[in-house]
């Protein structure tokens, strides 16, 4: 009994060895363990603060017939991250999230209802976090478990993955989204204009068949196309989150969405894979280019984004050539991203002490068909935590 009381009394009084207990906590366990006293919930906000790495959750195995595979994922592991998220992205394969009937603007019954998903995997997640959800026709997602698991291609079958982005000091990340009409002030309203500490942004556009979307696309990057900002992203099938918005208008409408990285401590770096990188070689020399950039690759993340025209297909020897160039140039940094309708991006470096500027003032051109965008964003020295 004796024993009992002194366990007690540290418990309830040494900081220290509470913090030192409570670090081995997942997060949702670590929240829980909050409302137990004061002295625990100050060594939880110790902890939580002290998460700031990106976590992922990856899906690539299909899920029952009433449910995305990324859901049930999600619900599993979120129970074993070590990441309290406030944004998170996710991207899932059109097919199966939203059905193939939906898929090509026909509405017949289905298994799978595309919001109801959505609303389910919105719900897993906590209620401050800003949600932002597309489904495009293929997927690249890297395994759970370690950042230098084998990243795959996956064009076809049902895959998907959720990027759980922290609160991370130094570094402001927040969603945007225009449609329909579009004037320049809401690029400062949305953080897009005068912000010197804008580094990256990542841009998607959906329901980009229908007339106008082009246009409506060109207003929006033009102004952003500076040599200071890394621009990258693709056209994606369409939009099934955005919590920080409740707007049924904007699904019928095309429109553009997107994450914005400001921060003084961020690098970033793309190239772009054009119709000239034809096999394994040429695609490696784009990597080196990449590579040449040094980009530090601890708490570093990259994004893939390639016309659906490319892949096996375009390839015809080799699959998941691409993913593997980039694992082979950076073996331990993840990598994410889809297959699309069009690309945005082009060769550009922005580092802390240096942009790469060209001797004219031609602005780069930015959209693309069967090509593929790579893109490396670091987020600063962070202390890495994995799923």
């Amino acid at each position: 009994m004796e024993s009992d009381g002194k366990g007690a009394y540290v418990l309830s009084n040494l900081a220290e060895v509470v913090e030192r207990i409570l670090s081995f906590l997942p997060t949702k366990a670590l929240l829980r363990a909050a409302c137990v006293c004061r002295l625990w919930r100050e060594c939880a906000r110790r902890l939580l603060r002290t998460q700031q790495s990106i976590a992922w959750v990856s899906a690539l195995e299909p899920g029952p017939s009433d449910s995305h595979s990324l859901v049930r994922a999600l619900a599993e592991e979120l129970e074993n991250v070590h990441v309290l998220p406030q944004i998170v992205l996710y991207i899932a394969d059109a097919e199966t999230f939203i059905g193939y009937e939906e898929c090509h603007r026909q509405k017949r019954a289905r298994k799978r209802n595309s919001k109801e998903t959505a609303i389910t995997l919105e719900k897993l997640l906590p209620k401050r976090c800003q949600v932002l959800g597309l489904v495009a026709p293929g997927i690249v997602v890297t395994p759970m478990g370690s950042s230098s698991n084998r990243p795959k291609e996956i064009e076809d079958g049902e895959a998907g993955f959720a990027l759980l982005f922290p609160k991370i000091d130094g570094v402001k990340i927040h969603t945007f989204h225009f449609f329909k009409v579009f004037d320049e002030s809401k690029l400062t309203e949305s953080g897009l204009k005068n912000n010197p500490e804008l580094r990256v942004v990542l841009l998607f556009v959906y329901n980009s068949w229908k007339p106008g979307a082009n246009r409506f696309l060109n207003q929006i990057i033009n102004p952003l196309n500076e040599k200071s900002i890394i621009l990258a992203g693709g056209y994606v099938e369409s939009l099934t989150s955005l919590t920080s918005e409740n707007n049924t208008e904007a699904g019928d409408s095309y429109g553009v969405v997107g994450l914005a990285f400001s921060g003084p401590q961020l690098q970033s770096a793309t190239v772009l894979l054009d119709q000239d990188v034809t096999d394994e070689q040429t695609v490696e020399a784009a990597m080196q280019r990449l590579k040449a950039a040094n980009i530090p690759e601890h708490n570093t993340i990259g994004f893939m984004f390639a016309c659906v025209g490319r892949g096996y297909q375009y390839y015809k020897t080799k699959r998941n050539l691409e993913a593997d160039a980039f694992r082979k140039f950076f073996p331990n940094v993840p990598l994410f991203g889809f297959f699309g309708h069009g690309e945005i991006g082009c060769d550009r470096i922005v580092t802390g002490n240096f942009i790469l500027r060209e001797c004219n003032d031609i602005k780069d051109d930015l959209l693309h068909g069967y090509t593929t965008v790579m893109t490396l964003i670091h987020l600063g020295s962070t202390k890495a935590n994995q799923v």
